[in-house]
């Protein structure tokens, strides 16, 4: 299964970009009577953001809007995306991924916060009285890309055309080639019972060393239940955007993780291997010490399907 960086018609939006310093990440639910508002919003997206963001043209502002599989149909007329459907809850014996109200989902990142509360900001005033936002996250990245635990974190993420071919839809669903689908998790960590580890010892849950990032050979940890091999053998890949957030005077410390991938059943393998286990791998070491307290699947449709909606 081989893509190819899209152009003209199939322009994607800003999924394939480099990761951002910071980044505001809103979940709504559409209220009764709020179509109309959200399509304009969807629909002026594009020119909203470059308004935002010209002042400061080094800011790299960007958006990624998702739409949720309820959602879809009370938007656009038309066919669907092929594999849009709604997050599915896993329930294991020792961990749980809940799926959580979503409609619409935001994904703004800039070099600077002050562009990312901006573009939120106006955002929210727009769908004011039509959306109820049920998730708010304000996250930066930590040091040289780690996560709170200490750890590099996207490591594995392809770069290139190999990006395209994991992120994108490709010729499979030729309606919406260009778009991607967007599982998104919201995780709090256990940091006390993290650090009382041994760092050998966390290494042993991650799959790498804390210091140099180096790969260890630690079947079961991380890592090893997060590789997906497909028929071939070769390893499956997804983009991961996954970034720190926190407030300690709370006790609140977290990674908000957002999967794009050009078909979810990779990223759900990976989750259900994480939180259900198999005959081979799972489940995760890492849930011991983080817990998910959000799930919720979009589909990130291609920026000119944006300009120029379905009618509803």
């Amino acid at each position: 299964m081989t893509s190819t960086l899209p152009s003209g018609e199939t322009l994607p939006q800003p999924v394939l970009n480099p990761p951002a310093s910071v980044a505001v990440f809103l979940v709504a639910t559409i209220d009764s009577g709020g179509e109309g508002v959200v399509r304009e919003v969807l629909g002026s997206l594009a020119g909203l953001v470059r308004s935002v963001g010209f002042p400061s043209p080094d800011g790299g502002l960007g958006c990624v809007a998702g739409i949720g599989s309820r959602a879809w149909d009370r938007l656009f007329g038309g066919p669907r995306p092929a594999e849009l459907h709604p997050f599915r809850e896993l329930a294991g014996p020792r961990h749980h991924a809940p799926a959580t109200p979503g409609d619409l989902f935001f994904h703004i990142k800039a070099a600077r916060a002050d562009l990312c509360f901006a573009l939120a900001a106006e955002l929210v005033r727009r769908l004011r009285g039509t959306v109820t936002v049920r998730d708010e996250t304000q996250a930066f990245s930590y040091f040289d890309s780690r996560n709170v635990l200490g750890f590099v974190d996207g490591t594995e993420n392809p770069v290139g055309q190999a990006a395209a071919d994991a992120a994108l839809v490709g010729e499979e669903d030729p309606g919406f080639s260009g778009g991607s689908y967007a599982l998104v998790q919201k995780y709090l960590h256990d940091v006390d019972a993290w650090e009382a580890l041994a760092v050998e010892a966390q290494e042993k849950v991650i799959g790498r060393t804390k210091l140099t990032n180096l790969e260890l050979d630690a079947p079961g940890s991380h890592k090893d239940v997060n590789t997906v091999l497909g028929p071939d053998g070769s390893e499956r890949k997804i983009l991961r955007s996954a970034m720190p957030f926190g407030r300690p005077g709370h006790g609140e410390f977290g990674t908000y993780f957002v999967a794009y991938a050009r078909t979810p059943a990779i990223p759900e393998t990976m989750l259900r291997r994480m939180f259900l286990g198999g005959p081979d791998a799972g489940p995760d070491p890492l849930l011991d010490y983080s817990r998910a307290v959000t799930g919720s699947l979009f589909f990130v449709p291609p920026a000119d399907f944006l300009k120029a909606l379905p009618e509803g």
